[in-house]
């Protein structure tokens, strides 16, 4: 058995990825494939946390120490009940400390080769951020662009589906990247998890390839883009889908029409435009929400907000996109996506 420390470049070589922090930390970020084993949850945790500050770290370590048995014994009983003698777990806590310490030396006690990942989370959190700023410049991307409604996270999927590398950051981040693209009853990720989802999918393509990604802000809803993404976004080429106007209200109708189903949250929501667009429009549009006559809505959302900032802000966002190639759509169903996806695929230069 290799008693050792474990390093982040060494996770594969393991079968099980145990996180032994609490549930709270483990919903806030966690390695990917982990699965969550505490040895403390969240309420033992503010408990020996509490009793460290008003006591000493002795009796947090009594108490916290009974605790953590408990936790374990529990552990062996259910989750690890059936694994057989030659597992290989690998625990990490939050510094490698003393939780996941607690843990490994049990399993050892059984016979299993546990090891403990060398400096926890932490560690991990630092591979990361490495990660992106190693790999992020390296990428050969093209960026998607068009005006709201021209269906370039669908678009980007039938790429995707075609065999072609994509990044979808929006799928990654939960959200449409838009004012009203919250999806209902999905929780955006913390920006750690964001960050760690979009390296854990960076680390699966083949660099030396082209990679498709949709022309994005620096943030989508509450997460914001790594940096060193970023940039390398701005400086990349740039595919504009020039829809019709009718194929992109249809598209909307069809992609938003989950909107209508709240009729006071979207009312809601395009009240924040009032500064923007002015009372009296932003009334209208919202009684036309409350009414659920979606299309005028979308119609003029389009033509008096989305599209007069649309290549204003694109010239400012992409360095290229003067000499930008474009694909002309006046079909949006899913059979015209697919014919956009392949004309990209097929454009000069964009081949693998």
């Amino acid at each position: 058995m290799k008693r050792g420390p474990v390093r982040v470049d060494e996770l594969h070589a393991f079968d099980t990825l145990i996180d032994a922090r609490s549930p709270a930390e483990f919903a806030l970020d966690h390695i990917p494939g982990a699965i969550n084993c505490p040895s403390l949850d969240d309420e033992e945790r503010r408990i020996v946390g509490t009793i460290y500050k008003q006591t000493g770290a002795f009796e947090a370590r009594r108490v916290g120490g009974a605790m953590v048995a408990a936790n374990i014994a529990r552990h062996l009983n259910e989750r690890f009940a059936d694994q057989p003698a030659s597992w290989k777990p690998l625990v990490y806590c939050w510094r490698g400390g003393l939780r996941s310490g607690s843990m490994v030396n049990w399993l050892r006690l059984v016979g299993w080769d546990a090891q403990q990942l060398a400096g926890g989370y932490k560690s991990f959190r630092h591979h990361v951020i490495e990660q992106l700023e190693a790999a992020s410049p390296r990428l050969q991307l093209r960026v998607i662009c068009g005006a709201t409604g021209s269906a370039k996270t669908r678009v980007l999927q039938a790429l995707g589906e075609m065999g072609e590398q994509v990044l979808d950051l929006e799928h990654v981040a939960r959200h449409k990247g838009s004012l009203l693209g919250a999806l209902p009853g999905i929780p955006q990720p913390s920006q750690k998890a964001f960050e760690t989802q979009v390296a854990h999918v960076l680390e699966g393509l083949d660099l030396s390839r082209v990679v498709y990604v949709e022309g994005e802000s620096p943030r989508i809803g509450k997460v914001a883009l790594p940096l060193p993404l970023v940039e390398r976004m701005r400086a990349a080429p740039c595919i504009e889908v020039q829809a019709t106007a009718a194929a992109r209200l249809d598209y909307l109708l069809r992609d938003y029409a989950y909107l209508g189903d709240d009729a006071d949250a979207l009312a809601q929501q395009i009240g924040f435009l009032k500064e923007l667009q002015g009372r009296q429009t932003v009334q209208r549009w919202q009684d036309w929400a409350r009414a659920g006559e979606l299309s005028p809505l979308f119609s003029e959302l389009m033509s008096l907000h989305y599209d007069p900032h649309y290549e204003r802000s694109q010239a400012r966002h992409f360095h290229a996109w003067a000499a930008r190639q474009t694909v002309v759509a006046d079909d949006l169903t899913d059979a015209g996506i697919e014919t956009v996806a392949r004309r990209i695929a097929a454009l000069p230069g964009h081949a693998d």
